[in-house]
């Protein structure tokens, strides 16, 4: 009787070692599969070109914005129609100190 529940017991135990193997094997091959998603080669900004000059205007405005090159909180503004952005975001102490890639919050309506 007792080598009987000795012997379930070791292909109870084969059993998930071998579960735990094969999931190790599954996480490593999810890995390796998500690395090699296609993505933007070095050096090009995520999300494709950047927008400066002209195109400014045509950017949307979602609620999370993120600042671009050569435009001010004022230009934001008039373009979402946002007037409180500085009261939104406490993190921007100085409303003159804005730099391009600085994130915001807006509450756009629609732009002008």
């Amino acid at each position: 009787m007792a080598a009987l529940a000795r012997r379930s017991l070791a292909t109870a135990v084969w059993i998930a070692d071998a579960a735990a193997w094969l999931l190790a094997i599954a996480v490593v091959a999810l890995l390796l599969l998500c690395s090699l998603r296609e993505g933007p080669a070095s050096g090009e900004p995520i999300g494709g070109a950047p927008v400066r000059g002209g195109r400014l205007m045509e950017r949307r405005c979602d609620e999370i914005y993120v600042v671009g090159e050569g435009e001010t909180l004022h230009t934001i503004s008039d373009k979402c129609g946002d007037p409180f952005i500085v009261e939104r975001n406490p993190h921007i102490h100085d409303p003159d100190d804005v730099f391009p890639g600085l994130v915001i919050k807006l509450l756009p309506s629609e732009p002008k």
